[in-house]
């Protein structure tokens, strides 16, 4: 079994200023998502589908078909694309959108749209964000680990130390999970940065403290593995949210509340599993020279080809 890697590429990263997802940074214009797809490759992953929007789709298919077109499997096969669109009118019959509303639905919605083109445990991923090959390693053995499973998926922790922004503060959410390493909540902390001295600190979302957090402590980059079961848990749960939603103008649907909901109804239960990769990615404008350098620096330890794809 191969598992399919989903990339959510439908956003347009407004404090960046442009469409990042697009944006050369290799040193032979690579861009991330493109390492994304040659790491997963090299876990075994058989087929990308990605979710953009359908003004940029024509864009991203040209590319794809001008990069990837002869990329193989480890078996040798043909590596698959797909493509599916997130728009504000996808969403379930029975319900009227607010003509007022222009801000796409979250992630757990963008997943959602690639419900008809997934039948394999998947892996989902931030198009901007740079994982790293034990990221892709470890999810995808757990994902042919899990091929006849069913109310069982996982999310790669990375340590919050290794996820933080040279050019400004950053959000996380902060793992927590129980001894046998299932999740239990994921608490989001705003203003996360290093302080002097080392500390890292950041505002509790739900109190609204200030506090000084854990620099060791596991948090979500939004790199989750599911099972296909996922899809009819989570549509479920969107119904319940538009139910109560439909007529708000910017709240969004996303993949930690449907995981929330589904660990609160014990319907399925999510593993943490810890990377030591060090996340990178270009969350401000003043973040892309840092990440060009360590491309650069990758591919000069051998550790990616360059360019990665002939």
């Amino acid at each position: 079994m191969k598992p399919t890697l989903l990339v959510l590429a439908a956003g347009m990263g407004s404090r960046y200023g442009g469409l990042k997802q697009m944006d050369g940074l290799g040193p032979s214009g690579e861009t991330i998502i493109d390492y994304s797809i040659y790491d997963a490759v090299q876990a075994g992953f058989g087929k990308v589908v990605y979710i953009v929007r359908e003004y940029f789709l024509d864009v991203f298919k040209e590319t794809v078909e001008k990069k990837y077109g002869h990329v193989k499997c480890l078996d040798g096969s043909p590596l698959e694309f797909c493509f599916v669109t997130q728009e504000l009118d996808k969403i379930p019959a029975g319900f009227t959108l607010n003509p007022e509303r222009e801000k796409p639905w979250g992630t757990a919605h963008a997943v959602l749209m690639a419900k008809d083109v997934i039948h394999e445990p998947f892996a989902v991923i931030n198009g901007d964000d740079f994982y790293g090959k034990e990221s892709f390693k470890i999810l995808g053995d757990w994902l042919r680990a899990h091929e006849n499973t069913s109310g069982e998926f996982c999310l790669v922790g990375f340590a919050l130390e290794n996820t933080l922004s040279e050019s400004g503060s950053v959000s996380r959410g902060i793992c927590h999970y129980d001894e046998k390493g299932r999740l239990t909540s994921v608490v989001e902390h705003l203003n996360i940065a290093a302080v002097a001295g080392g500390a890292v600190e950041g505002d509790n979302s739900v109190s609204g403290a200030h506090v000084e957090l854990d620099g060791k402590a596991l948090c979500s980059m939004n790199m989750w593995g599911f099972t296909p079961d996922y899809f009819e848990k989570s549509e479920k749960i969107f119904k319940g949210f538009l139910e109560k939603n439909i007529g708000e103008l910017k709240k969004e649907f996303y993949i930690p509340f449907a995981i929330d909901v589904m660990i609160k109804e014990n319907s399925a239960v999510t593993s943490v599993l810890a990377t030591p990769s060090r996340w990178f990615g270009v969350t401000y404008k003043e973040d892309r020279p840092g990440v060009v350098a360590k491309f650069a620096e990758l591919a000069a330890k051998g550790v990616y080809p360059t360019p990665l794809y002939e």
